[in-house]
């Protein structure tokens, strides 16, 4: 840590707002004394502690107008169910994986009752809807290459695991 940088804690990581249409991470939601919200754009650093560029970025969420349409979209990634293009149930998505510079989803996971389904990637999303996730159909889709490793500048996001701490640093 270097002189002089403050690494106090501002709150716990409690939600993530993520754009349906794009795919793209907007930012999180903290729980402080107080329901707050960072931007994606204002996160300096990942790793033990989510660091954002001041305390001053952390902000209730009604104060972001432009992103008023959004929380009023009733379409969600997390949570949401998943259905092929021919309708088979293929469960919840109950996690997604994203990239950290590009602050964009990679693939999402889906669970059925107590087991975790194939992972999907973005790229076979064919649609966004309030009631589910539509997919491509696995027999319709081009071979994926799979593997287990994931490169280190992918987050994890997890409905239980979700409460990381974010703190800031002062230059």
């Amino acid at each position: 840590m270097e002189e002089g940088t403050d690494n106090s804690v501002i709150g716990l990581l409690s939600g993530i707002l993520i754009h349906p249409d794009t795919g793209a991470i907007e930012g999180f939601f903290l729980h402080s004394r107080m329901s707050l919200f960072v931007s994606s754009l204002d996160i300096s650093r990942w790793g033990t502690r989510v660091y954002v560029r001041n305390a001053d970025v952390v902000a209730p969420i009604e104060d972001r107008i432009r992103l008023q349409p959004l929380l009023e979209d009733t379409r969600t990634v997390l949570g949401q169910k998943i259905l092929s293009e021919s309708g088979t149930r293929l469960g919840r998505c109950k996690d997604i994986q994203f990239n950290t510079d590009t602050m964009h989803i990679e693939w999402i996971f889906p669970r059925k009752l107590f087991r975790w389904g194939v992972a999907l990637p973005v790229s076979e999303i064919l649609e966004v809807r309030p009631d589910a996730i539509v997919v491509k159909d696995r027999l319709k889709a081009e071979p994926q290459v799979r593997s287990r490793e994931k490169p280190s500048s992918y987050t994890d996001i997890s409905e239980p695991s979700l409460a990381g701490r974010v703190s800031h640093r002062r230059k």
